[in-house]
């Protein structure tokens, strides 16, 4: 194998795209945007995500802190922005070695792409399917262009056409709930630096994070049994807005400083997880192999596990066929507890069902939430990296 295909320029995407590079392949990324757009909300990197961008490139995480916040505090606020006394703590960098660190996925993703030569990186190319056989794989796009590799990578998203070729499973699971979020610029008072907030409603939530450099994202989550999207972007903000008419000026100032077009309105949704996610020269990453509701904030975090191990597979295997049976092995027992837990935690939302949902985490898994926190956050590298 000496020439890998990578689809999406996420940061999965440009994750293994540095990771495989590292170890001589020839490695073109193709992503269907036309542009690198400030887009993508904010996002926590947690300490097993932290290890392993660590370890796909020495030092980026030093140079992620530039470009971010680093929580010291989690608080608890109600709907008028009032906080409410809770006893937090910094227990992320004192117990497990890596802190909780808040960015704006457009940050990381600079970061991550200026890894990579620019010559590397193919905008405005959308898949659109492939072939493949023995051999190599032939990969096509809607502007017409072909091009073949060795190995292609699906790490294309929750709505991946790598997979769609390759597994064919049809629309992600809604979970019940809508979700309104975006980043903005602003001066605001509801967050102290390096503060993490959470303001909980009657079957709503909104988070607040602190991105560094006065950048704040704000994140609304309400449940509903069924979603409708909104027309246009006009009308996007105007439902958001109706819904927190009876919430305090704090919080609703910040979604009437957001232009109308910077909201991004979705479901949330996941997938069941799968047995395999890989076919002959073809394989899946990220969201693409395993999308998860946000409730434990593992989706970019898993991600960067998997461009580890998966390149760390085909360094040390003698061909894809090993190389993606080593992958699965290491990846999928854990992604998909990571999967369940996350959708069984989203459930949890709805504060009837938590306890049932609670007791299901726990007896589906054999561990209580600390024991699980501790599982997940304690990942790290088992092999240096670049040994060979």
């Amino acid at each position: 194998m000496e020439k890998v295909a990578i689809i999406g320029a996420g940061l999965g995407g440009l994750a293994v795209a540095i990771a495989l590079r590292k170890y001589g392949y020839d490695v073109q990324v193709y992503e269907k945007a036309q542009d690198f757009r400030p887009v993508g909300g904010g996002l926590g990197l947690l300490p097993n995500g932290l290890n392993f961008l660590d370890a796909i490139e020495p030092g980026i995480v030093e140079t992620i802190k530039k470009s971010s916040c680093e929580v010291r505090k989690s608080v608890l606020k109600n709907t008028q922005g009032e906080t409410i006394p809770t006893n937090p703590g910094s227990r992320f960098e004192d117990k497990y070695g890596q802190p909780l660190i808040t960015v704006w996925w457009w940050h990381l993703q600079q970061i991550l792409a200026s890894r990579l030569p620019s010559d590397s990186i193919h905008l405005n190319h959308r898949c659109i399917g492939f072939e493949q056989d023995e051999n190599y794989v032939s990969i096509y796009f809607d502007n017409g262009e072909k091009v073949s590799a060795d190995f292609l990578i699906g790490a294309d998203g929750i709505n991946s056409a790598i997979r769609e070729a390759l597994i064919g499973d049809g629309k992600p699971r809604y979970l019940g709930s809508m979700s309104w979020r975006t980043v903005i610029k602003c001066h605001q008072e509801l967050l102290n630096p390096g503060e993490l907030g959470f303001v909980k409603g009657n079957q709503e939530f909104m988070y607040l994070l602190n991105l560094g450099d006065d950048y704040i994202y704000w994140g609304y989550r309400k449940l509903s049994s069924d979603y409708v999207v909104s027309k246009d972007a006009a009308e996007v903000k105007s439902r958001l807005l109706n819904q927190l008419a009876d919430w305090g000026e704090s919080l609703r100032s910040l979604v009437e400083a957001t232009p109308a077009e910077r909201i991004f309105e979705s479901p949330i949704c996941d997938r069941l997880p799968l047995k395999s996610w890989s076919q002959g020269r073809v394989t899946l990453l990220g969201d693409a192999a395993h999308p998860m509701s946000p409730a434990l904030g593992q989706g970019a975090n898993s991600t960067f596990e998997d461009a580890y191990e998966l390149a760390l597979c085909c360094s040390q295997a003698s061909s894809i066929k090993e190389a993606l049976a080593r992958y699965e092995q290491r990846r999928i027992p854990r992604t998909k507890l990571m999967q369940t837990r996350s959708a069984l935690a989203k459930m949890g939302d709805n504060t009837t069902d938590r306890e049932a949902a609670n007791q299901q985490m726990q007896e589906q898994s054999q561990m209580s939430r600390e024991e699980f926190e501790d599982w997940v956050f304690n990942y790290k590298p088992e092999v240096e990296f670049y040994d060979n």
